[in-house]
């Protein structure tokens, strides 16, 4: 029983330090540092408020749209950071990986627990807004963290799974890169799902089995509004209630089982 304790204890060391080296160089160098964390997402927010709010009239309906329409950045943000710098992360610490024996899945991990961390700042943003805008919170609040830990589960799956992809097959980044571009405009981050369910309803429950807009529906109806429609208040069936939570579950196993069978060959392929 000492020696699992030992390696969990160096584990969480390495983890710790990796988590901090990618902190420190991803603003090395830069005027703002860590202020880019923030106004990243604030500035594209501030970009699509403009355009689709103020000009295209989206969202009018929905109670709080300009605290809806950040959160869903934001948890956007958080998940395209941490399946990028996942799918990066076996190829970043490539010399490492050759050089010290340790648990490969660690540094897939140091690269998403990088992005958590930087979502909890702009999280942070979030709350702060919607104190400004008035939103009244609810119990529900309590419920937030439970979705983002399924968001982070399903990075973390998509992490292990491109990582591995991504050392022998180094298309699988742009590949990826055109996914989530497209995934971007699929998902309702810019548009509220009424928009599809006064035209579809079926289409609008199709919609919210995607794991990423269930998540973003559900921390907008925990959070912002009441009025959000999510899988459990508009889609009848329990079974099917539960499709994205089967989805992300199997993505983390079977990429964890995929990370684990190719780790082995990650020295020699790096």
């Amino acid at each position: 029983m000492k020696i699992p304790k030992v390696w969990n204890r160096k584990n969480r060391i390495l983890l710790k330090e990796l988590v901090k080296t990618d902190f420190r160089l991803r603003y090395q160098n830069s005027v703002l540092g860590y202020l880019w964390t923030v106004l990243k997402p604030m500035m594209l927010f501030t970009i699509l408020y403009i355009v689709f709010v103020q000009f295209l009239h989206i969202g009018n309906n929905i109670p709080h749209y300009a605290v809806y329409l950040l959160t869903g950045i934001v948890l956007w943000s958080f998940f395209s950071e941490a399946t990028n710098q996942g799918l990066q992360s076996v190829l970043m610490r490539g010399d490492l990986l050759r050089k010290i024996n340790f648990p490969k899945y660690i540094v897939v991990m140091a690269a998403t627990v990088s992005a958590l961390v930087n979502f909890a700042f702009n999280f942070v943003v979030i709350i702060i807004f919607a104190i400004i805008n008035g939103v009244q919170f609810s119990w529900t609040i309590i419920l937030v963290p439970v979705f983002i830990l399924e968001l982070y589960i399903l990075a973390l799956g998509l992490g292990f799974l491109l990582g591995a992809i991504n050392v022998k097959f180094r298309d699988i980044a742009s590949i990826w890169e055109v996914i989530m571009q497209g995934m971007f405009y699929a998902v309702p981050i810019i548009w509220p799902i009424t928009m599809v369910s006064a035209n579809s309803a079926l289409f609008a429950k199709i919609l919210l089995l995607n794991p990423v807009a269930q998540i973003l529906q559900d921390v907008r109806y925990s959070l912002v509004t009441h009025d959000t429609l999510t899988v459990w208040n508009y889609i009848s069936n329990p079974f099917v209630r539960l499709i994205p939570i089967i989805i992300v579950a199997g993505i983390l196993i079977v990429a964890a089982l995929y990370f684990r069978k190719r780790s082995k060959y990650f020295a020699e392929e790096v």
